[in-house]
């Protein structure tokens, strides 16, 4: 089943300036229509109230609401999706789990796990990181502009059609070219949220994507 999948997906985080609710709802306020909730470090209940609220949010504002790893919540709270962050997650099993109407992302550092992702039926894949980023600290090579424009070419080659979002420490000037590469669309989350206006710098990516 083909998945409606946005251009521009804002990433919650732990911030000590803003919650997540207060980040989600600043970026739905600013035309966000995908927001991806990224939280490890609350128990179950807390994540379920954080969850509900932001689900309210994106509903009211239309926006599809996509919950990193956290896949036992399904049916629990009002969320669209989810994005598994680990690069070895068995997605077929993961399907047979959440079922067809669930939008199911992964992340990948390298092409193979891209090519990996499409022939297990993930919906898009998140391929990173694109330079230094403090969001999600790894030890993976940076990919560069480069990086991309040889990932699409190779997938390109194979035939494959899978969304790919580039994250990973991408700045609004850094958009235009990596678009250019044939890339999807984006994933950000400091460079908005920890923005002097958070409400701007979405507003920002949103036009420079679109």
């Amino acid at each position: 089943m083909k998945k409606y999948i946005e251009k521009l997906h804002f990433i919650t985080h732990d911030i000590p300036q803003s919650s997540h609710i207060e980040q989600a709802q600043v970026a739905c306020e600013a035309g966000a229509k995908w927001i991806q909730y990224r939280c490890l470090s609350k128990a179950d209940d807390e994540l379920l109230a954080d969850i509900k609220i932001i689900g309210e949010i994106c509903d009211d504002w239309g926006a599809t609401l996509i919950v990193t790893n956290h896949i036992h919540l399904k049916g629990k709270a009002d969320i669209q999706g989810f994005h598994i962050e680990d690069m070895d997650a068995d997605f077929i099993a993961l399907r047979k789990q959440i079922g067809e109407e669930f939008t199911l992302g992964g992340s990948a550092n390298t092409v193979e796990g891209l090519i990996r992702l499409a022939n297990e039926g993930a919906d898009y894949a998140g391929f990173g990181p694109f330079k230094v980023t403090t969001t999600k600290p790894n030890n993976s090579p940076l990919l560069g502009v480069k990086g991309y424009a040889d990932a699409i070419e190779k997938l390109n080659a194979e035939n494959i059609d899978l969304p790919i979002l580039a994250v990973g420490g991408v700045t609004l000037l850094d958009i235009p070219e990596l678009l250019a590469t044939g890339i999807y669309g984006i994933a950000a989350s400091s460079a908005i949220n920890q923005a002097e206006n958070m409400y701007e710098a979405y507003v920002d990516f949103y036009k420079a994507i679109v």
